[in-house]
């Protein structure tokens, strides 16, 4: 039996998450079901995305990924299944596939026709559930729907590379539950334009000149405890994502509200990279 995640936006107050569980084990008792998130901020597709593109590729190829953000059906909006890198994935049409397969083509993509569904209020339960369990049950996407071609693309901002290629200006593309700010530059490009220079990160007034492999690396154990850097301090580090993240070491101990409070900074703020 292929597993079957959530990411939704419902938070874990209300009954929602509840019930789509529940209605999935009354089709399938022998269900797996795997909660990526369901605290994705209300219709955030960019947030939904990251968190998606970043877990999808933990769980076996075949898996089932139920997307439960902006999922209401419209003219605009209409319900796709789609088989991509080996994973399916059950969504509006929303542009956060393409944000997921920014580098993979989709191997199929088929616009969901259930009866009723347009009228559905809730439709990740009465219509995404349906399609899971269908291909649970080792279904085809064809017998779900019809091909569709016209799937929306929604492209996250990318990093652009200024100053005769000693900068590389990124943007936030994510803050997490420590409010660590992730940016959208990544390993491969800082290495790609560093080439053995020095650099700074800079955002809002700070400025780091060293970007860490782990959280723990800001500390210097070989100091005294009173000497050392540690929590409470800004520091940057490539996440595991790969990513440029400024963070607040232990921030949940030291600093409420993490690197996101301290700098002022919120989704698609500046992040600079500078070479010397």
């Amino acid at each position: 039996m292929p597993i079957i995640t959530l990411t939704t936006d419902f938070g874990l107050k209300d009954h929602f998450v509840g019930a789509i569980k529940g209605t999935i084990y009354k089709e399938l008792e022998d269900a797996r079901i795997v909660d990526i998130s369901h605290q994705v901020n209300p219709f955030h597709i960019q947030e939904c995305a990251y968190l998606l593109k970043n877990a999808y590729k933990a769980f076996p190829d075949g898996s089932i990924h139920i997307v439960g953000v902006d999922s209401e059906k419209t003219v605009e909006n209409t319900h796709i299944a789609v088989l991509v890198d080996k994973h399916y994935f059950i969504t509006a049409d929303n542009g956060v596939i393409s944000l997921i397969t920014e580098e993979i083509s989709p191997e199929k993509v088929v616009e969901i026709n259930l009866p009723d569904s347009l009228k559905s209020s809730f439709p990740v339960l009465d219509v995404f559930v349906q399609v899971a369990c269908h291909l649970a049950r080792g279904g085809t996407l064809e017998v779900v729907g019809k091909p569709f071609s016209g799937l929306k693309i929604f492209k996250e901002y990318a990093p652009r590379i200024s100053n005769q290629g000693n900068s590389i200006v990124g943007s936030v593309i994510y803050i997490d539950n420590y409010g660590n700010l992730i940016t959208n530059i990544h390993r491969n490009l800082f290495e790609a334009y560093r080439k053995g220079r020095k650099y700074t990160v800079e955002a809002r007034n700070k400025k780091l000149s060293e970007i860490h492999e782990k959280y723990s690396d800001i500390v210097n154990f070989e100091l005294e405890p009173g000497q050392r850097r540690g929590p409470g301090d800004l520091m940057a580090l490539f996440n595991s994502s790969g990513y440029v993240e400024l963070a607040i070491y232990k921030s949940n101990m030291n600093t409420v509200g993490g690197a996101a409070t301290l700098l002022g900074m919120d989704y698609r703020d500046t992040v600079i990279i500078n070479f010397t």
